[in-house]
C-alpha cells in the first residue's frame, strides 16, 4: 500500500508530465488498434460480404446473338459449381454518366428488379417509400463516391440518346458494383426495364451468367479453362459484346488502397508507440536523477531498491494500462469516419465488429513494452547506496570540458548560454532529433502520397497500369486501317494499339498487352529491360516471372486458340492490373496466332486541343465503326476521387498527429528544464536578464535539435517513400515507384514544423516569469 502511495504521490506532482504522456499513449494505442482491426478484418469483409449476399464468385455477360446454349451447360458440369444462374439483361457498354462532379464513361448492365434470384438477389441498402416508372435502383458507391442521393435524377447518355431516372434505391454488391471493373449493374423497376428493353437495339441484348464454387479461390481457373475451351471468345475471332470476372480480382482490387491505409496507420502508430517509449525512458531517467536525495531518504527509511522501482513501474503502467485502453476505446468512434472512407472504395457498407482478443492484444503490447523500458531504465537505481543518493548520484568529483568558455567567445551572450544548454544535454537532444526525424518522415510520407493521388495524377496513373491518353476509341473491327484515320484529324498528336486478351504462357493464363508500338505510350510499364518491339518477343510481368520462374532472355511459349509460339523476354514490367500478373506483345506478334486480327482499342493524344472537339470529330467521321468512345480524362477525374478522399484522411491523421506530437515532447522536455534549472534562473533574473531573453535562450537551445531532426527526417521522407512504396505494393507486384516529390511542398512543411517548434518553445518558456529571485532567497 505504501509503494502505492508513493507511485501516485509521484503523479500527483508531476500532473503535466503525466498528462503528455497519456495523451502520447493515448494517441498511439487508439491508432494501433484501429490499423490492426482494419487490416484483421478486411482479409474476412469481402468473403463474409460475398456469402451473405449471396454473390457470384464468377460471372461472365455475352451479347444475346453471339450466347450459346454450351455456355451455360460447360459451368454447370464444371468440377467444383455449386450453382449457376442465367438472367437476361440490357447492355450499355459506354455509358456516359455524372460521377463525382466529372463525366465517367463506364459499362452498364441493366436488371429487371422484379426477377426473383437464388445468386446475387437485390440487397437494397436504403430507398424510397413510393416507387415512380422512371426509378432506377444504384451501386452504393454512386453515394458514397459519386456524390448521388435518394431522389435525385440521374442522366444516362448512350448513342446518342439520353435516359433520366430518379434514383429510388441504393444496393450492395461485390460482384458488378463497383466503378473498376469496367461494368457495373443496375436495376429498373419491371416496366421501365420493358420500356428500355424496346427502346434499344438487339445487340443491347446480352445474358449474364453467374456461378458459385464450393471453393471460391478457384474461380480464376474456372474463368480459364471456360475460355481455353471457347477459343472464339478470344480477341479478333469475336464480333459481339464479351466481360468477365471473378471475385478475387474484385475483392484485390477494392481492398488494396484499404490494405495500404491500414498499413500506413499502423506504421504510424508504431512511430507513436516508438517516441513514447523514448519518452517514458527519458522521464523515468529525468526523474530518477531530479529524485536522487529523496530515493536516499527512502533507502535510509528502510525501503528496498525492488520496492522503490516498483513505485515507478506502478507510475508509469498506470498510466500506460488506463492511456492504452482509452485510446482502444476511442478507436470505435473513429470508425464511422474509416468506414465511410472503406465504403467509398468499395461500395459495401462497413460496420467494424467489436473484437475483444485485438483489443486486448493492443493494450498488452503497449503496456509489455513500456514494462521492459522502466525495467531498463530503473536498472540504475539497484547500484545505488544510500550515501550517493544523498550526494544526489554523486561518487566521484566529475567536471566536463567547458566547449564554450563564455569569457574567451564571440557573439551574442543568449546564443552562447543557449548553445551551451545545447551541448549539456545532448541525450535529451539525441532523444528529440530521433523522435522529429521519425515523425517528420511519417508525413513527408503521406504529403507524396496524398500529392501524388490527388494533384500529380499520372504517376499514380500509371502505377495502376492505365494508360494516360486524353480519348479512347473502340471500333467495330470493320475499320482495319482506323488509326491511321483519325491521326490525320487536326489536333491530334499521335494513335496507338493497346488492346488486351487472354493468352496461355507456359500452360498458364494470363491477360496480355497488345500494342502496334509501345514507345508511344505514355506509360511505361517495362522497369526492367525494354518492352518488346519484333514479333517474336515479349514483356512480362515481375509476378509472371515469379510464377514462371522466368527472367529477361528467357523463351515462353505462347498459345491463342490452337496456335503456339516461342518469344523471347525482353523486359519485366509491373501494374496494379489484374493482380499484376499480365504480358505484352507486339501487333505483328499476335499475327502468328491470329492470323487476320483486327485491333479494336485506340487511344488517341491531342495536341493541346479539348478532348471534347477531338470526340466530335471523330464521331462526325467515323461514328458508323465506332464501338464506344470514352473522355479518359474526365473518367479519371471521376474514379481517382475517392482515393484522394481516402488518402486525405490519412494524411490529415498524421500531419494533426505529429503536431501534437511536437507540442507535447517540448513541453515534457521544457517544463522539466525550467523545473531543474529553477534557481539558476532565478539568479539570472536577478543579475538583469529579463524574462524574454530567457525565454529565448531555452527555445533556442531546442531549435538547432529540430532543425536536424525535420532535416533527417524530410530528407528520408523525400529520397525513401518510393521504394518504401514500392515494399508495401510488392504483394501486388509492383517493384518500382516513382512517385513525384514536391520538393517546394516539403520544404514548406519542414519549415512549418520548425516555426510551430520555436513557437511552442516560446510559449512554454514563459513558466519563467514567475520565477522570482527574491522568492528562490526567501524559500
Amino acid at each position: 500500500m505504501k509503494i502505492t502511495n508513493l507511485a501516485f504521490a509521484n503523479i500527483k506532482h508531476n500532473k503535466s508530465a503525466t498528462t503528455s504522456l497519456f495523451i502520447l499513449i493515448f494517441l498511439a494505442s487508439m491508432l494501433l488498434n484501429l490499423g490492426i482491426t482494419i487490416i484483421t478484418q478486411m482479409n474476412t469483409f469481402y468473403d463474409d460480404k460475398v456469402t451473405k449476399l449471396r454473390d457470384a464468385h464468377a460471372a461472365v455477360v455475352i451479347d444475346q446473338a453471339n450466347y450459346d446454349q454450351s455456355y451455360e451447360q460447360y459451368f454447370s458440369s464444371y468440377d467444383g459449381v455449386s450453382e449457376i444462374a442465367v438472367e437476361q439483361t440490357l447492355i450499355m457498354n459506354s455509358a456516359l454518366f455524372q460521377y463525382a462532379g466529372s463525366d465517367m464513361s463506364h459499362g452498364l448492365a441493366f436488371l429487371n428488379a422484379k426477377t426473383e434470384r437464388e445468386i446475387a438477389p437485390l440487397a437494397i441498402i436504403e430507398q424510397l417509400d413510393t416507387v415512380q416508372n422512371n426509378d432506377i435502383y444504384l451501386p452504393y458507391i454512386f453515394n458514397t463516391s459519386g456524390g448521388y442521393q435518394l431522389g435525385n435524377t440521374i442522366s444516362i447518355n448512350y448513342r446518342d440518346n439520353t435516359y433520366t431516372y430518379r434514383i429510388a434505391a441504393f444496393f450492395e454488391a461485390t460482384m458488378l458494383g463497383s466503378n473498376n471493373m469496367g461494368l457495373m449493374k443496375v436495376y429498373l423497376p419491371d416496366n421501365t426495364y420493358n420500356m428500355l428493353s424496346q427502346q434499344l437495339e438487339v445487340k443491347e441484348l446480352a445474358v449474364l451468367l453467374s456461378v458459385r464454387l464450393e471453393d471460391q479461390s478457384q474461380a480464376s481457373t474456372l474463368l480459364a479453362d471456360f475460355k481455353r475451351s471457347f477459343p472464339q471468345l478470344q480477341a479478333g475471332e469475336f464480333n459481339g459484346y464479351y466481360w468477365d470476372n471473378e471475385i478475387n480480382i474484385v475483392k484485390t482490387s477494392s481492398s488494396m488502397t484499404i490494405n495500404i491505409i491500414a498499413m500506413i496507420l499502423v506504421a504510424f502508430a508504431t512511430i507513436i508507440v516508438l517516441v513514447s517509449l523514448i519518452v517514458i525512458k527519458f522521464r523515468v531517467s529525468t526523474s530518477i536523477e531530479d529524485d536522487m536525495v529523496n530515493i536516499g531518504i527512502l533507502q535510509a527509511l528502510g525501503y528496498t531498491n525492488n520496492q522503490i522501482i516498483a513505485s515507478i513501474m506502478i507510475q508509469f503502467l498506470s498510466i500506460t494500462c488506463i492511456a492504452s485502453i482509452l485510446g482502444v476505446s476511442s478507436s470505435y468512434l473513429i470508425n464511422p469516419l474509416l468506414g465511410e472512407v472503406i465504403s467509398s472504395l468499395t461500395g459495401l457498407v462497413w460496420h467494424a465488429s467489436f473484437n475483444g482478443l485485438i483489443n486486448i492484444c493492443s493494450v498488452v503490447l503497449i503496456t509489455l513494452l513500456v514494462l521492459i523500458v522502466i525495467l531498463i531504465s530503473t536498472n540504475r537505481i539497484r547500484k545505488l547506496t544510500v550515501v550517493s543518493s544523498l550526494r544526489g548520484g554523486i561518487h566521484t568529483h566529475n567536471f566536463r570540458k567547458n566547449y564554450i568558455p563564455l569569457d574567451k567567445m564571440n557573439g551574442s551572450i543568449h546564443l552562447l548560454l543557449a548553445s551551451k544548454t545545447l551541448l549539456a544535454n545532448i541525450k535529451q537532444n539525441i532523444m528529440l532529433v530521433i523522435i522529429v526525424t521519425a515523425i517528420t518522415f511519417a508525413s513527408v510520407f503521406s504529403i507524396v502520397l496524398y500529392y501524388n493521388i490527388a494533384k500529380e495524377k499520372q504517376t499514380f496513373i500509371h502505377m495502376v497500369g492505365s494508360e494516360t491518353s486524353n480519348v479512347i476509341v473502340v471500333s467495330n473491327r470493320n475499320e482495319t486501317e482506323l488509326a491511321q484515320k483519325i491521326e490525320q484529324i487536326e489536333g491530334i498528336e499521335k494513335v496507338t494499339v493497346l488492346d488486351i486478351i487472354l493468352t496461355d504462357i507456359d500452360n498458364q493464363s494470363f491477360y496480355t498487352q497488345i500494342s502496334n508500338d509501345y514507345s508511344k505510350l505514355n506509360n511505361n510499364t517495362v522497369y526492367k529491360g525494354r518492352a518488346p518491339q519484333y514479333d517474336n518477343e515479349i514483356a512480362i510481368s515481375w509476378s509472371v516471372s515469379q510464377l514462371l520462374k522466368k527472367d529477361i532472355g528467357d523463351t515462353v511459349t505462347v498459345s491463342v486458340g490452337q496456335q503456339s509460339h516461342s518469344y523471347l523476354i525482353t523486359g519485366l514490367s509491373q501494374s496494379i492490373n489484374f493482380m499484376g500478373e499480365f504480358a505484352a506483345i507486339t501487333l505483328e506478334g499476335i499475327t502468328n496466332h491470329i492470323s487476320e486480327y483486327e485491333p479494336s482499342t485506340f487511344h488517341i493524344y491531342s495536341d493541346g486541343v479539348d478532348n471534347s472537339e477531338i470526340i466530335t470529330a471523330i464521331q462526325e467521321s467515323y461514328g458508323d465503326t465506332l464501338e464506344d468512345i470514352i473522355n479518359v480524362d474526365e473518367t479519371i477525374d471521376s474514379q481517382t476521387g475517392m482515393y484522394s478522399s481516402a488518402v486525405f484522411f490519412i494524411m490529415l491523421i498524421i500531419l494533426v498527429t505529429t503536431m501534437l506530437v511536437v507540442i507535447l515532447i517540448l513541453y515534457l522536455v521544457i517544463k522539466t528544464i525550467i523545473t531543474k534549472r529553477k534557481k539558476e534562473f532565478g539568479i539570472l533574473k536577478g543579475i538583469g536578464y529579463t524574462t524574454l531573453q530567457l525565454m529565448n535562450q531555452i527555445a533556442w537551445s531546442f531549435v538547432p535539435v529540430v532543425i536536424i531532426g525535420v532535416v533527417i527526417g524530410g530528407v528520408l521522407g523525400s529520397f525513401y517513400t518510393n521504394k518504401l512504396l514500392a515494399l508495401l505494393l510488392s504483394s501486388v507486384g509492383i517493384r518500382s515507384v516513382n512517385f513525384v516529390v514536391n520538393y517546394p511542398v516539403i520544404i514548406v512543411f519542414c519549415v512549418m514544423i520548425t516555426l510551430l517548434a520555436y513557437v511552442v518553445s516560446m510559449l512554454i518558456a514563459r513558466k519563467i516569469k514567475h520565477i522570482s529571485a527574491y522568492e528562490l532567497i526567501t524559500e
